[in-house]
């Protein structure tokens, strides 16, 4: 019995101690038959429930840390980088783990069939899913003559749907979608200043 506590005592401090650092991965853990918990960073075992949530880093740290490959994305398809934050902040808030209820995945939340057209083959890789979403909207700011609006409607609703409605569908969720992003697009550009 004694040595039950200690190990709770020590397996308590650690977590406390883990709690108050920066904490990358979330932590899982079960009980056994035994009483004995069982932790991991790998929810490998339907056994385990989700102990400790790691929190998501803060979208400027994302900016930070994907800010290379936004520039690179940005220069390669001749697309504003201030754009590419603008959806990517809209799309995902940064979360390159991101997936929509409609199944859009990663940063620029793309749907498979785009992330196929675009050869991304893992739309969760930061890099394939910036290049391939960036690849995207550049295709879509050339079709529309580069009327930023008509491209963030395309990027949205489907291309389809804003050629099919003559201008922008009288989506809300795809008119909310268009705000957010220039809104986002004027911060970033006024940032750049």
């Amino acid at each position: 019995m004694r040595g039950l506590r200690i190990t709770f005592f020590l397996i308590t401090g650690a977590l406390l101690f883990l709690w108050a650092v920066p904490v990358t991965a979330d932590i899982y853990r079960y009980r056994d038959e035994k009483g004995v918990w069982h932790f991991t960073n790998i929810n490998s075992d339907k056994r385990y429930t989700l102990y400790i949530q790691s929190s998501p880093e803060s979208p400027a740290a994302y900016i930070k840390k994907y800010g290379l490959i936004i520039d690179q994305a940005a220069e390669r398809f001749n697309v504003e980088s201030s754009l590419i934050r603008a959806v990517i902040k809209a799309e995902s808030d940064f979360d390159h783990r991101a997936t929509s209820e409609k199944g859009a995945q990663g940063l620029m939340q793309l749907m498979p069939g785009t992330s196929s057209d675009m050869e991304v083959e893992d739309p969760y890789n930061p890099e394939e899913n910036i290049f391939g979403g960036v690849r995207y909207l550049g295709i879509l700011l050339e079709r529309f003559k580069n009327n930023l609006r008509l491209a963030l409607a395309a990027y949205n609703a489907g291309p389809e749907k804003v050629e099919a409605h003559k201008g922008v569908p009288p989506y809300s969720e795809t008119e909310t979608f268009i705000k957010r992003v220039m809104n986002y697009y004027k911060q970033y550009k006024s940032a750049i200043k």
